[in-house]
């Protein structure tokens, strides 16, 4: 096994064992919380050009198990954690983590404090770092990460990565939904997917009169990486949806921070945001708490909601928004993932409504 040096761009740095080829990986270093669930959070493609660090401190314990990917590839830049099980152990598991992040060609660390990291994190918020395998590529690395922490990123890129290149269809009902994909979750589509619906997941490029000439009952506009501003092709997609007023419109995460900026809200970059499975999130209706799985870097800035978006529910750790609804039109959005299962079905509701709407 290969030496190993994660080295942040304060200075910071931390030595471990290296899994995966021998090179340097770049990325944003983040955190994700939840105890379960890397095979998912791995190949969420909201986490491209991102270093995910594994907070909880054994990961790979049941091994890999392809029926639960997000994506046909790991999306994740690379991956930090205490340590990687050598032993999994479930009846679906087919290979060791160790095995298949070789296998993919993706680089990662194991024996970093992970504790000491994540204080890091959450002290100074994310930043720019690189993971580097190997005696030659450690030796390289600090004349490397200057040169990567001034460069500017490109949000576009990250999703033209991960997003559908092309027209895909999922179901046979007769109801049809358009799905915008900006690097959408499997579960996504899998779900709307029900006997009366099909989904028609087409590419984040899409312009409205693309998406028109589908004859959609309704639109959803999935997660994604990056920074929302920078999609202003996707932002004019939205507004001119809007405008045409017809259309139930749902937004996911990335896509929930689209449709706020379509309307004229704002959106910031939080200090080191919301990865993992276990979020409350209060309604504000009816005053139900449900547990809820993120993945964001970016949040609506509540503050500059237009008059005619009602925001819908809040998030109890930090009192950040996590939905809206236009007061008029049929168009709403959640800033968490209702397809995923931490509650475990506690945030379903969120697209059974949205497909009764659509059939209404």
């Amino acid at each position: 096994m290969s030496g190993a040096l994660l080295l942040l761009a304060d200075g910071t740095s931390y030595e471990g064992s290296g899994v995966g080829p021998d090179g340097i990986s770049y990325g944003e270093a983040v955190f994700y919380t939840g105890m379960t669930g890397y095979e998912e959070a791995l190949t969420d493609p909201s986490y491209c050009g991102q270093l995910l660090v594994f907070t909880y401190p054994l990961i790979g314990n049941y091994g890999v198990d392809p029926s639960v990917r997000q994506h046909k590839r790991i999306c994740a830049a690379a991956m930090v954690c205490r340590r990687i099980s050598p032993y999994p152990s479930h009846y679906r598991s087919i290979a060791s983590l160790s095995d298949w992040l070789e296998e993919s060609g993706v680089r990662a660390i194991e024996g970093v404090d992970t504790r000491a990291l994540v204080t890091r994190l959450r002290e100074a918020g994310t930043m720019r770092a690189l993971l580097a395998v190997g005696d030659q590529a450690i030796e390289a690395a600090p004349g490397k990460i200057g040169t990567y922490a001034d460069a500017p990123l490109s949000t576009p890129s990250l999703v033209a990565a991960v997003s559908a290149r092309r027209r895909r269809k999922r179901g046979r009902g007769k109801t049809r939904i358009a799905l915008i994909d900006c690097g959408a979750k499997e579960n996504i589509p899998r779900l709307l997917a029900t006997e009366d619906t099909e989904i028609v997941e087409v590419p984040h490029s899409a312009s409205f009169a693309q998406l028109h000439a589908l004859s959609p009952a309704g639109i959803v506009v999935s997660n994604g990486p990056g920074d929302p501003t920078e999609m202003t092709g996707v932002i004019t997609t939205l507004k001119e949806a809007i405008d045409y007023g017809k259309l139930p419109i749902l937004g996911i995460c990335f896509g929930h921070q689209l449709l706020a900026l379509a309307f004229g809200a704002k959106t910031y970059k939080m200090k080191y945001g919301h990865r993992g499975g276990n979020q409350p999130v209060r309604c504000k209706d009816s005053g139900n708490v449900i547990i809820t799985a993120h993945n964001h870097g970016y949040a609506v800035d509540a503050a500059s909601l237009p008059a005619d978006l009602q925001e819908t529910m809040i998030n109890l750790n930090d009192g950040t928004n996590e939905g809206l609804r236009h007061r008029s039109l049929p168009v709403s959005s959640v800033q968490f993932h209702p397809e995923a299962a931490p509650g475990p079905a506690d945030a379903r509701h969120v697209l059974d409504e949205f497909i009764e709407r659509v059939k209404a």
